[in-house]
């Protein structure tokens, strides 16, 4: 699975400065499964080896929001940027 363009697209369509959505509300927004390693926070990391090209990294950080995964396990944080220069 390499297209988060879905994701991107819904979070450009965002108000809020911040909110969270469930593993399975973005499993929606994609339409298919998150692959394992998106349990692990630093998958989630947006700020995390910027020379490595991670899809739904470049997708948070192209619609202009930071991913932190929640201390959950089952859900991420997504807060709009202010200011910080995306890469």
């Amino acid at each position: 699975m390499n297209d988060y363009d879905a994701l991107r697209d819904y979070l450009l369509r965002q108000k809020q400065e911040e909110f969270v959505l469930s593993f399975e509300q973005i499993e929606e927004i994609i339409g298919a499964a998150l692959p394992r390693a998106a349990q692990r926070a630093s998958w989630w990391d947006s700020l995390r080896s910027p020379d490595i090209q991670m899809p739904q990294r470049e997708a948070c950080l192209a619609a202009g929001f930071v991913a932190t995964r929640m201390p959950d396990g089952q859900s991420v944080r997504f807060r709009k940027q202010k200011g910080e220069r995306r890469r």
